[in-house]
């Protein structure tokens, strides 16, 4: 099995992953963030970085976040 290529991730995917790179200051920045600079709603970004975790692709090209988003969803399934 060759290992997955990062750089087969769309513009898109590679732009949702550095936006969960950054830190966001203050109530509702990260949701401006998305509208403006993904034109996206933020309902549709938050399923497309979830489909996101589990690409082989992402992890690939960014464990680190990936890895780090994984353990938050999986805490929050957990809490449920």
């Amino acid at each position: 099995m060759t290992e997955p290529d990062p750089a087969a991730l769309a513009p898109r995917e590679r732009s949702i992953l550095a936006l969960e790179r950054r830190g966001f200051s203050g109530p509702g920045a990260k949701e401006r963030a998305i509208r403006e600079e993904l034109g996206l709603a933020p309902v549709r970004y938050y399923q497309l970085l979830n489909a996101l975790l589990d690409d082989p692709r992402a992890l690939a090209s960014d464990p680190v976040t990936v890895n780090r988003l994984r353990r938050v969803r999986e805490s929050r399934r957990t809490e449920r």
